[in-house]
């Protein structure tokens, strides 16, 4: 741009000073032709390194993550690399038959489980029965028990009264022996009794021991399920889950690069032994500055890209922050003092990351790729044309391959 500046220049230098010769070609005006480019050339470019910031050092960044199994195994099979996939595809396989044993083990053990819990369950009801059955057993000899002692009470009142009137001449002797083995009935009557609600409360208490150990073969509850049945189940959801897993797929949409993985090896669950490289689709765009060039700069500024990937092309994107962050203001831990004596290091740049329009995010952006961008300000917007020119004039020159082999 400056070159082209300058051609412009110095055509009407010619049409003035050699054309038409409106001027004299003299000293001062040889001075003054001179001065004028470059005291022009020098604020304008320093102008627009205020109200129009370029940098030629952008960076595309992907998100890569390093794919590894949560099951160890041998592999069976494997996505071809360098190739993109969707979200959810298959990566690679290892042999799930150990897994898939697990889970057949524990459905088994399940079945089992709750099949016995029915019996238990059955058992259970038919103990409280026996419960319920020995406690109206115990009520009903109570009863007994509370007639005969009523009746001895009474047998026993009638045999001395008896004995009173016989001894006193005014009873009958048949009464009294009447009175007597009425008395012996109500007594063998009244042991009956007792017997029969003392054999009540031992199978009362035959039954709730039995009731107990039942409730404790089935354990608590957890959920509405008994507990044995849940600690299975969530087992056996467990084990469906390793089952999964055996199969890795995509996060995301992205490539899998570098995949040195193939069948028959082993992959292991250590999360620093990845087993291949998963690149997401997903971009980042971040133009390094220098320190002073961001004063004007804010977000939602419009911005444009010119990678080196896409010769030709301009991206339209917008300022999304500013990272006011870098290396330099972090001091590492450590058992030293910091070591002053050196010469200061250059002071390091601040990434400023744009969001691309979204008319440009299906275009293939490739991680790593570099290139330059300019932030357009609201201040002096005027001049910042020459700044759009210079950046299409440089992604034109992205054309050229300036080597000679």
């Amino acid at each position: 741009m400056e070159v082209l500046l300058l051609g412009i220049y110095s055509f009407f230098v010619w049409l003035i000073f050699f054309k038409f010769k409106w001027l004299p070609w003299n000293t001062v005006s040889q001075v003054v032709v001179i001065t004028i480019p470059i005291v022009g050339m020098t604020a304008l470019i320093l102008a627009l390194n205020v109200v129009a910031p370029s940098s030629h050092d952008v960076r595309v960044i992907k998100y890569v993550i390093n794919m590894s199994s949560d099951q160890r195994g041998r592999v069976l099979d494997v996505a071809e690399g360098n190739k993109p996939l969707r979200k959810g595809d298959m990566l690679y396989r290892i042999d799930p038959t150990q897994y898939q044993l697990q889970v057949n083990a524990l459905e088994a053990q399940l079945a089992n489980t709750v099949g016995s819990s029915k019996e238990l369950e059955e058992q259970l009801t038919g103990t409280q029965a026996q419960v319920a059955q020995s406690k109206s057993a115990i009520d009903q000899a109570s009863q007994r028990v509370a007639t005969s002692r009523a009746d001895l009470e009474l047998a026993t009142l009638r045999v001395t009264q008896n004995r009173e009137l016989v001894a006193k001449g005014a009873g009958s002797k048949f009464d009294l022996e009447q009175a007597e083995t009425n008395l012996r009935n109500a007594r063998s009557t009244m042991d009956g009794a007792l017997s029969a609600e003392a054999q009540a409360r031992g199978a009362l208490g035959q039954a709730l021991a039995g009731e107990r150990q039942i409730r404790q073969r089935m354990g608590a509850k957890s959920n509405g399920e008994w507990a044995q049945i849940a600690q299975i189940r969530a087992q056996l959801e467990q084990a469906r889950y390793d089952l999964q897993q055996t199969t890795v797929r995509a996060p995301a949409n992205g490539t899998p690069v570098n995949v040195q993985l193939r069948p028959g090896a082993l992959v292991t669950v250590l999360a620093n032994m990845p087993a291949l490289t998963f690149v997401e689709d997903e971009f980042t765009v971040v133009a390094l500055y220098d320190q002073n060039e961001l004063r004007l700069v804010k977000p939602g500024d419009e911005a444009e890209i010119a990678l080196e990937t896409m010769p030709g092309e301009i991206i339209k994107a917008r300022v999304d922050s500013i990272i006011w962050a870098q290396g330099q203001g972090q001091s590492a831990v450590s058992g030293v003092l910091p070591n002053t004596a050196g010469p200061p290091p250059p002071p390091g740049r601040f990434p400023v990351k744009l969001t691309v329009d979204p008319k440009y995010r299906e275009a293939f952006f490739a991680a790593g790729a570099r290139g330059a961008a300019a932030i357009y300000t609201e201040h002096v917007e005027a001049i910042q044309i020459l700044r759009k020119i210079m950046l299409r004039v440089g992604t034109k020159i992205n054309y050229l391959i300036l080597k000679l082999h």
